[in-house]
């Protein structure tokens, strides 16, 4: 987002040295604060269409308006802020994201702290939608969210689709729902690991990393990487951010990392047997 933003205003900055004026002469043209100019040039502020017209009029470049305006649509798809996404509900998001699923035919996805939605169960999902709703402050639609992740996961069961998920052990041991519900959750992600087209590798605490697990991503085709911070969830389409990505997963999903199959339920199964209660323990 700020790369995009920074590269926009490095043009601005380029249009208006060609016109051979300085961000005094410009500021006043177009009777704004110099201090706005030079917000824009310097990327510490988006500029709104009005402000691309107005500059490539100026500077007599009002033939690269239309393309200018076309790099800040692209910024603005980049960075979807929650509070705007989620305003109309948690549902609503869910079919955003169902329209995405049935255009998408090769997922890829690594996850360092929760378990995809498309592998969660009824309760994790839950779990997860309870908490987005308390941190967003979004209207109560929970149980239609619930719903409609769940429908989403019909996806899993196309042939025509195909599915890699890469998660950290961490994801399989962060208490993000009760004891029962994350029992539950790790028991379905053995049950999914065995359909023909999903492919579940699961990176242990003691495996050789390559490269930092920094945050989680989806790979969706080799059309767009997904990435979500607390704030927003950034869309990247560039060839070169899509590259860098994929270039990432295979770090990670290669097998001297990550573990599949028995080893992957091995790690899984661990992690049930550590959360699950001990009756001799308990005395029963």
């Amino acid at each position: 987002m700020q790369e995009a933003r920074r590269a926009l205003g490095q043009r601005l900055r380029e249009l208006r040295i060609e016109a051979g004026l300085t961000g005094q002469q410009l500021a006043e043209l177009l009777s704004w604060p110099p201090s706005k100019v030079s917000k824009l040039e310097n990327a510490r502020q988006t500029p709104t269409e009005n402000d691309l017209r107005a500059w490539t009029r100026a500077t007599g470049r009002e033939d690269l308006a239309e393309a200018l305006l076309v790099s800040l649509r692209t910024l603005e798809l980049q960075y979807t802020e929650w509070q705007r996404v989620l305003k109309s509900g948690l549902r609503h998001h869910q079919i955003r994201l169902s329209t995405q699923d049935h255009q998408t035919h090769f997922y890829r996805a690594f996850e360092n702290t929760v378990v995809p939605g498309l592998l969660q169960t009824p309760a994790y999902a839950r779990a997860r939608f309870e908490q987005a709703r308390r941190l967003y402050q979004t209207v109560t639609d929970v149980d239609e969210a619930v719903q409609s992740r769940l429908q989403r996961q019909g996806v899993l069961y196309r042939p025509d689709r195909r599915f890699h998920f890469i998660l950290t052990e961490a994801v399989l041991r962060y208490h993000l729902g009760l004891p029962a519900t994350m029992l539950g959750q790790l028991d379905r992600l053995i049950s999914l690991s065995a359909l023909p087209n999903v492919k579940l590798g699961i990176i242990g605490f003691d495996a050789p990393y390559g490269i930092d697990p920094r945050h989680g991503f989806w790979l969706l085709d080799d059309d767009l990487v997904q990435v979500e911070t607390y704030s927003a969830e950034l869309n990247l389409r560039q060839p070169q951010e899509i590259q860098l990505y994929s270039q990432i997963f295979a770090q990670l999903a290669a097998p001297t990392v990550a573990s599949y199959g028995r080893g992957a339920r091995t790690l899984i199964i661990r992690a049930i047997d550590d959360l699950a209660p001990d009756p001799a323990r308990d005395g029963s």
